[in-house]
């Protein structure tokens, strides 16, 4: 399903231009605060009417200007979660659950009851009201509403903006189950480099009301030079993986990618199941000659493809590792210390504790397997 937008729209002295198509299972806006992503929801959920332009859901016009069509909406079929859940205090989980059920006619209703609770592991919730809830579980609640208003699309306005890191982590698979096991396409808006390296299969990079670039994660993610300052640092490559095997004597598992085999803590995944993995640049050595006696466990070959400068004395180099770009963040003086220029041969070197938490989630499935 395709998400086209090309609008123009002006609220005060702030100006929106946003052009972009995106069929992505989880299309991520990001950007920093105040770059228009919010706004951007707005618009496609039908809460504000833009000033010129065009939004369609898979061919289905919302808004067109020119043609005077502006479809209201409740009859958008547009599923919303937002930073706080808008839970009905007076409600339980369960009554929760059917009012996102009443404004859908019963013969397009598609989400069955029993299957979002299992899907986003709720059952045990369902006599409770919000206040004896956590955030982390007002969340799933809130994402289990929008999903049995059986929508065509679901917009998520930073929904773990207001949660602490525990209760981040416990969501994050759910929202990752989401995205694998529906077919319903996803925006999700988030400034946070983590969320969207983990979750995001396309990306739309916001910068003061305009996209500034657009295309799937594993791109945008190396682009260092589009993410916020405040989280440029976390930057670097993203690779989908599988488990290979572990290594249950040292507490390891071995990755299968395109770059090479790639070891990390061990995780509680089998054999053959999807891993996606961030690489900071940060993280990553450069080195002209494969290292020995070394503690880092991987190290892959490849070739620079690409130089420029970054921060101070920082260079970003890009090495093509059997087809799969990994970034490095170095300094000029070792850089020259090195010998570096296009084309050389080298090896970029990754501890394998730098691959936490946060660096590994589920790995995106064909589209065969959804």
């Amino acid at each position: 399903m395709t998400l086209s937008v090309d609008i123009s729209h002006r609220l005060g002295d702030f100006a929106m231009e946003a052009r972009f198509e995106s069929a992505g299972r989880l299309t991520a806006l990001f950007g920093p605060s105040g770059s228009g992503k919010s706004t951007l929801i707005n618009l496609i959920a039908g809460l504000i009417r833009p000033d010129k332009g065009r939004i369609s859901v898979d061919g289905n016009v919302l808004v067109d200007t020119a043609a005077r069509i502006f479809v209201p909406m409740h009859k958008r079929r547009i599923g919303m979660v937002f930073q706080d859940a808008r839970l009905f205090p007076h409600m339980s989980v369960a009554n929760n659950l059917r009012y996102g059920r009443w404004f859908t006619p019963a013969s397009e209703r598609y989400a069955k009851m029993d299957a979002v609770v299992d899907l986003l592991g709720i059952g045990h919730l369902l006599d409770r009201r919000p206040a004896k809830l956590s955030g982390g579980e007002k969340q799933r609640v809130a994402i289990g509403r929008a999903l049995l208003a059986s929508p065509k699309l679901l917009l998520m306005d930073e929904p773990l903006a207001s949660l602490d890191e525990a209760r981040k982590a416990e969501i994050l698979p759910y929202i990752e189950r989401l995205r694998d096991e529906t077919k319903i396409p996803i925006g999700y808006v988030s400034h946070s480099v983590a969320e969207v390296a983990r979750l995001a299969s396309d990306v739309v990079v916001f910068s003061q009301g305009k996209v500034a670039a657009a295309g799937p994660t594993e791109a945008i993610m190396r682009r260092l030079d589009l993410l916020p300052a405040e989280e440029r640092a976390e930057g670097g490559a993203v690779l989908d993986t599988k488990v290979l095997r572990h290594d249950e004597a040292f507490g390891m598992t071995v990755l299968a990618s395109q770059a090479g085999e790639i070891r990390v803590p061990k995780l509680a995944r089998p054999a053959g199941a999807s891993v996606r993995i961030r690489i900071r640049a940060r993280d990553v050595m450069v080195a002209i000659e494969k290292p020995a006696g070394l503690s880092a466990l991987n190290i892959l070959a490849g070739t620079i493809v690409n130089m420029k400068p970054g921060e101070g004395p920082e260079v970003e180099i890009g090495i093509d590792c059997h087809g799969a770009v990994v970034v490095a963040r170095i300094t000029e003086q070792s850089r020259q210390a090195l010998g570096l220029r296009l084309g050389s041969q080298v090896f970029a070197v990754i501890k394998t504790v730098s691959f936490d938490r946060a660096n590994t989630g589920a790995g995106l499935p064909a589209e065969a397997d959804v």
